[in-house]
């Protein structure tokens, strides 16, 4: 889930210079079947396509990169383009297949690399991302943008260490930005580096004064810290401030959700549902308060209505798996959670309901075998937790971070 609203820009492929040759070539008389359109200078309808998507005629730029590829399939530039065009709007498949297209046809170039990741990114798909933001951060250390982006992913993947060593280089660059001192002062507190994640908290205080927008990220750190009432003296200071700021409410939802006051949860997210009414999470949330709450068929409305916003929220497949589960339908229940298992193979919950189901299908020995999986991944998750542990001398720190 997504703890800052961060505003990233699409990076626009650049016309190769090997393309510049076809701008010698004169004009082709041949017309395309698909669209009518003339075949002339590729680099001239190149250039059409890149003022179009700069205008945001993201139909007339798709139509012109296309028609280079027409004249020439092997131009990654308009591959690259396309699936700019692709990624704004949001049809990711498309995307991702016209990327790799380019990619293939100009493995060194950054851009198509950093789009790569991008794609994946701007679907919270942040595993899926890092290669790609690490292959671009390998090439040219300097790159602040493809850096700060691989140490989000490593953030919300909860590869601490890894966060920290990444966005560390660029604390000169991002000096003045309360996301970065967020993201890297949690980062430190959960690696268990104490003098890192004072110096940033303090520059978070610093940098984000009294702005509603510091009160949000003080908010979602007392969340984080299981400070719960803190962190709604936080929210409620910058929703005073600022009602309509984004993420305000549903993190008042989430504090409400953890103290188990359901109705006030439920206000809170249907308040940040009506700011952001394509965003996935609160309709997740209400689900599972609907669920709790015996309210199966809202439950289930919900968790339908996050998943049309959102197919690979994980959250509200595993919800939607239990509500058919409950509701005697296993054929249904046991698709939702084959459907959820592609997306988190390693997720111990999903296997256990799945063993759960095909247990209830009298299938008994793949069942048996769902079960040991779960408890292997279990065990295994737990060990790694307790190494982790082993390595911390502070108490204090060892009782702050215990799952």
């Amino acid at each position: 889930m997504l703890s800052v609203n961060l505003l990233l820009l699409l990076v626009a492929v650049t016309m190769p210079r090997a393309f510049a040759r076809h701008g010698q070539q004169g004009e082709d008389s041949r017309t395309s079947s698909s669209s009518g359109r003339q075949l002339g200078d590729p680099a001239r309808i190149f250039q059409e396509g890149q003022a179009a998507l700069a205008k945001g005629d993201l139909k007339d730029a798709a139509q012109a990169f296309r028609t280079v590829l027409e004249i020439d399939p092997n131009s990654a530039a308009a591959y690259g383009n396309l699936g700019v065009v692709y990624m704004r709007e949001k049809r990711w498949d498309s995307a991702l297949t016209t990327l790799r297209q380019a990619e293939h046809l100009a493995p060194g170039m950054a851009g198509i690399r950093l789009n790569i990741g991008l794609a994946y990114y701007r679907q919270n798909m942040f595993s899926k991302a890092i290669p790609a933001f690490l292959s671009v951060v390998k090439d040219d250390p300097n790159s602040s943008q493809a850096r700060f982006l691989l140490g989000l992913c490593y953030f919300f993947t909860k590869q601490y260490s890894d966060a920290v060593d990444t966005l560390e280089p660029l604390e000169q660059t991002q000096s003045s930005d309360s996301n970065f001192w967020y993201v890297l002062s949690i980062s430190a507190w959960k690696s268990q580096q104490p003098e890192l994640e004072q110096r940033a908290m303090a520059r978070l205080v610093e940098v984000g004064g009294n702005s509603p927008e510091f009160h949000l990220l003080m908010g979602k750190a007392h969340l984080n810290r299981e400070e719960y009432d803190d962190a709604i003296k936080e929210l409620q200071i910058a929703e005073q401030a600022s009602p309509k700021l984004p993420f305000v409410h549903f993190h008042l939802g989430e504090a409400y959700m953890k103290k188990q006051e359901f109705a006030k949860a439920a206000t809170e997210f249907l308040e940040d549902a009506k700011i952001e009414p394509d965003i996935a999470f609160n309709y997740d949330q209400l689900g599972v308060i609907a669920f709790e709450q015996q309210r199966v068929k809202e439950a289930k409305d919900f968790f339908r209505h996050a998943l049309r916003l959102d197919p690979q929220l994980a959250s509200s497949q595993y919800q939607l798996a239990r509500v058919y589960q409950q509701e005697g339908d296993s054929t249904r229940a046991l698709a939702e959670v084959d459907s959820l298992l592609r997306i988190v193979p390693d997720n111990s919950s999903a296997h256990y309901l799945r063993g759960q189901i095909l247990q209830r299908l009298g299938r008994t020995e793949e069942a048996k075998a769902e079960m040991r999986q779960a408890n292997q991944i279990s065990n295994t998750a737990r060990a790694k937790r307790q190494q982790e542990l082993e390595g911390v001398e502070d108490p204090q720190l060892m009782e702050q971070t215990a799952p």
